[in-house]
């Protein structure tokens, strides 16, 4: 045997030993897999994982790596456990209320008459039973008047409360405000004909003139 085969036999079987004194040094555990010198399975040149002479199907579902190595083997109960329910959170509760604009303003008006301010103080007080995220105030109108009146007083009143609520210590910041005009009656059409004349028609129509009052949060 001429010397540079003789080397190269010598270099391969070194190398080989080394990669071997390598191997064992990282093996720190009893793994089922060969561990290499950076702490993680030795794959080989198709992307699969060598096993020790030690590996068995119940020691690679025992193994850390066997999930990763041997997936198809293992129980799928181990490999993919049913995650735990989640602690059910904190839902939000709302609570609505709807306040007749007939006992917060004069007729066509968007001043709180002093019976108006009596009924938000309660709404206010309803309100600390909660930890308070928003408060949404909707204004409506009836059908007397035009669309754009009936819209812009919507919006006036709507406001109206919204301040009062303000002065009363909740968060302007919290209250958001909407005017509906007379879009969404709660009358029937043919429940408050216009042949009833101004005055009947006015208190036919009573509950279409509203504020409805919003309040989300959670209890405390």
């Amino acid at each position: 045997m001429n010397k540079t085969v003789k080397h190269s036999m010598m270099a391969v079987l070194a190398a080989t030993l080394g990669l071997s004194a390598s191997l064992a040094q990282a093996q720190t555990y009893d793994s089922v897999y060969v561990i290499d010198s950076r702490g993680v399975v030795a794959l080989s040149g198709t992307g699969l994982c060598w096993r020790t002479g030690f590996w068995t199907p119940a020691g690679a579902a025992k193994d850390p790596n066997g999930c990763k190595c041997d997936k198809d083997l293992i129980p799928k109960e181990i490999c993919e456990p049913k995650m735990a329910a989640a602690a059910p959170g904190v839902k939000p509760m709302g609570e609505k209320i709807t306040v007749a604009a007939d006992a917060l303003f004069d007729f066509n008006k968007s001043v709180l008459r002093p019976e108006g301010k009596a009924k938000i103080d309660e709404v206010v007080a309803k309100s600390g039973r909660l930890n308070l995220e928003v408060v949404i105030v909707v204004g409506h109108t009836d059908r007397i008047g035009g669309k754009e009146f009936n819209q812009r007083l919507s919006e006036r009143r709507a406001a109206a409360v919204k301040d009062y609520m303000v002065s009363k210590g909740i968060p302007a910041n919290r209250v958001y405000t909407e005017g509906k005009g007379l879009t969404q009656p709660v009358t029937k059409p043919d429940q408050c004909p216009n042949k009833l004349g101004r005055a009947k028609l006015i208190a036919c129509l009573q509950p279409d003139r509203r504020a409805d009052i919003e309040m989300i949060g959670t209890s405390k």
